[in-house]
């Protein structure tokens, strides 16, 4: 068994308060985390700390740029796709309906931004739907889709 000596220390009360709060949560004494938290500022290992504490972030950074980077390639190949597919399809209109046509196309584009506006405002986006209704498709197949992800293997 160890020798323990008694110290009387002073405390500011919030940070008493602070101590206290984590001796309940974690089920310790108050002397054991105030004994922890004084070894630790005297170790002198908290560069090594501070270290690993930065290489974390720095992957977990790096994982939400992957993702970032995955996101951007599915918006860039959606919006490719599109235009070519609306190229493909659209015929050029002889010169007396472009004006209509061009109001028409003012009139959308303002219900296009405003429909895109309130989108946002939720903060749903699209990718975020997508990879739900993927994740959904791939858990739950159908009889049809169980043979068309065995096609797939």
């Amino acid at each position: 068994m160890t020798t323990r000596t008694r110290m009387n220390v002073y405390f500011d009360p919030e940070l008493l308060k602070q101590v206290e709060s984590l001796s309940l949560r974690r089920k310790v004494s108050k002397s054991a985390i105030v004994e922890a938290a004084v070894a630790s500022f005297l170790s002198g290992d908290s560069a090594e700390q501070l270290e690993a504490a930065m290489s974390r972030r720095l992957d977990k950074l790096g994982r939400q740029v992957d993702t970032l980077d995955e996101d951007l390639a599915v918006l860039g190949e959606t919006v490719s796709l599109f235009i070519r597919f609306w190229l493909t399809v659209t015929p050029p209109l002889p010169e007396g309906a472009q004006t209509s046509a061009r109001a028409k196309g003012a009139e959308r584009f303002e219900g296009f931004m405003q429909s895109l506006g309130r989108k946002l405002a939720t903060g749903d986006r699209f990718l975020k739907e997508l990879s739900r209704d993927i994740d959904s498709f791939d858990d739950d197949p159908s009889p049809d889709q169980s043979d068309a992800n065995s096609d797939r293997s």
